[in-house]
Formats: structure tokens, sequence, C-alpha cells
């Protein structure tokens, strides 16, 4: 299983992070439209990531719902045939829900930073530190508090739970944050 350490935040100033990334990262971003559809899973997460028509991947994860720096640990599997296990997945497990996004993607060092348009929601940034074997949490974590002083991120703007928990419970604000 891998793992990595990740961290949510509302992105307040799009602009000024796009900027910082830029900055800081050695390739252009790349801009990715997705679906992820969720399904029933019981003591974990379990999402089918649609690209496009020939072209997902299923992830299973588990990490804690806290706004902070968390492991987070999953296993991925690539399909040339999202549909298809859309339709079993679905009629195997139920769906729970949809999330619709456009992710722009940097990579800085060993960090994934997606800044995120979350359609019914709004802008985020998310760091995923990927851990390497020999690497702690406590290394992967002082990775990601530099980058979140690098970006700027206040605290108060840290956010511990997935889109689709803040979709689904449909009380989520950004402007509540600000």
């Amino acid at each position: 299983m891998l793992s990595n350490i990740e961290i949510k935040t509302i992105l307040v100033d799009r602009v000024a992070a796009e900027a910082t990334a830029i900055r800081l990262s050695d390739s252009p971003p790349e801009i990715i439209h997705q679906e992820d559809f969720f399904f029933a899973c019981n003591g974990a997460r379990l999402k089918l990531r649609v690209f496009s028509a020939d072209r997902g991947e299923l992830i299973r994860y588990e990490r804690s719902n806290v706004p902070e720096a968390r492991r987070s640990e999953y296993s991925i599997a690539h399909t040339s045939d999202p549909k298809i296990l859309l339709d079993i997945l679905s009629a195997t497990f139920g769906l729970t829900g949809v999330v619709k996004k456009t992710r722009t993607l940097y990579l800085i060092g060993q960090t994934r930073v997606h800044l995120d348009q979350v359609e019914g929601l709004g802008d985020f940034m998310e760091l995923e530190v990927v851990l390497r074997p020999e690497q702690s949490d406590e290394e992967g974590k002082t990775i990601a508090d530099e980058l979140l002083a690098e970006f700027r991120i206040d605290g108060k703007h840290l956010i511990g739970e997935a889109y689709i928990d803040l979709l689904t419970h449909g009380s989520f604000s950004v402007a509540a944050f600000l």
C-alpha cells in the first residue's frame, strides 16, 4: 500500500497560490478534469476517478478527517473502461456521491500540489507529500508545513473533510471560513 502526508485548505487567493506554485515547481502545471464516483465501503473510502471514456482509476484510501497534515494510505488500479467499472461498482456497492472538479497539478519536489475548483464548493488546495519507503510521517509533515508557509496558508482555513463529505452534508460554505 502506498502512503502520503496530506493536507487540505480553502484557497482564499488562487492567483497568489498559482504564482507560488509556478515559482516553486520545475515543470508547467497539468490541468485535469475529473469526476470521482464514491461507493459504500466499510473502514475506508472507495472511489472511481474518471478522466475520460477510456481512462480511469479505482482508488481505495484510508485517512482521518482532521484539519491538519495526516497520513493517507491508498491503493490505485488503472482502467481503460471506467464506464463498465462504474456500472459494476454501483450495482455491487451502491453509489454514494459524485465530485466533479478541475484540478491544476503542480509537482514540487516529492509533493503533488493540487489547486482544485470543485463544482458546488469552490476553490481548494491539497498538498500530497508522497512518502518514500525510508521516510517517516514526521518528515512528510515537515515538508507539508514548509509548503504551507511558502503558500502563506492561515491555519484557520485548513479542513479535514473530503470533498464528498462537504457536498453530501450540504451545509458547507467557503464564505464561513473567510
